[in-house]
């Protein structure tokens, strides 16, 4: 099968400034992916490149098996929204959405109009006098109703008030249930987004520092809690991601536990717990990321 995404040795330099530095990557089939980093890691630029958007200083870049640069073909099939969009002020949210079949071929007019009312978009109002969110929820209503084989979302919710934020991601999972494409979502915020992604790919200073399944990634690790000495004992020559002590208890994430190893910590009188997505980046790769963002 040919990948979806595939990207081999990607630089690119601005100045004395790597922004995407020796990244290889490759998506094949359905899925929801998340590009998960800090604000400033690379994320954003990557996905321009991706996009056909900016050109590589260095590597390889395939969507469908051919190169995305100026190919009408591709770009049909691929769908880009990013946190900075820019439409032309004069035109109305109308104006916009009805150019959406001019360049994507799976254009949803039902669809796009069931958003517009679900996330509120002020369809007659002009592009230059619409709030942040308000052009936030135009681009997410035309990323979702492009049904675009290759969906790409950088930030799509920046200025979406915590509800907007529910609606966006409901819709999109459930467009994605019944109409699967690829999609990659790239954000710093992990928790809200943690329940949809199928694959995390963390980037950091331009760099992939982890790209596993989701799910695989949340069973490799458990959260310990207990007396400070039962968590010591048990947690002896084992890999700590993270320990912490109060007074008499303590805490530890520990990777990779087998069925044994929980057995045993069981009986320890250890309580046991999952590790949200969230900490179990933070403590594999010291990144602090956002929780939450205001609305």
């Amino acid at each position: 099968m040919t990948p979806v995404i595939e990207v081999e040795n990607l630089t690119k330099h601005y100045r004395k400034v790597r922004a995407v530095d020796a990244v290889s990557l490759s998506l094949n089939g359905p899925g929801i992916h998340g590009l998960l980093g800090r604000n400033g890691a690379g994320k954003t630029t990557l996905m321009q490149l991706i996009a056909g958007q900016e050109f590589a200083t260095t590597g390889h870049i395939r969507l469908f098996g051919a190169n995305p640069v100026e190919n009408a073909a591709v770009l049909r099939r691929t769908c880009f929204i990013k946190e900075s969009q820019v439409y032309p002020e004069g035109l109305r949210g109308r104006h916009v959405l009805a150019t959406g079949p001019w360049f994507y071929e799976n254009w949803s007019h039902d669809l796009a109009a069931q958003l517009v009312r679900a996330l509120e978009v002020p369809v007659d109002r002009q592009i230059k006098k619409m709030s942040r969110g308000q052009r936030t929820a135009l681009g997410a209503t035309i990323a979702i109703a492009s049904r675009a084989e290759l969906t790409l979302l950088d930030e799509p919710y920046a200025g979406l008030d915590p509800v907007a934020r529910r609606l966006f991601y409901d819709a999109l999972l459930a467009d994605y249930t019944e109409f699967p494409r690829t999609i990659l979502v790239s954000t710093h915020l992990v928790d809200e987004l943690a329940g949809l992604l199928e694959r995390v790919i963390v980037m950091d200073k331009g760099r992939i520092l982890i790209d596993d399944d989701a799910d695989t990634l949340r069973g490799s690790a458990t959260a310990l809690a207990g007396r400070a000495g039962d968590v010591a004992a048990f947690t002896a020559g084992r890999e700590v991601l993270s320990h912490a002590t109060l007074g008499g208890l303590a805490t530890a994430t520990v990777a990779d536990l087998s069925t044994k190893d929980r057995a045993l910590a069981l009986s320890a009188g250890l309580e046991l717990s999952p590790v949200s997505l969230q900490d179990l980046i933070v403590h594999r790769t010291g990144l602090e990321l956002t929780k939450e963002m205001a609305s």
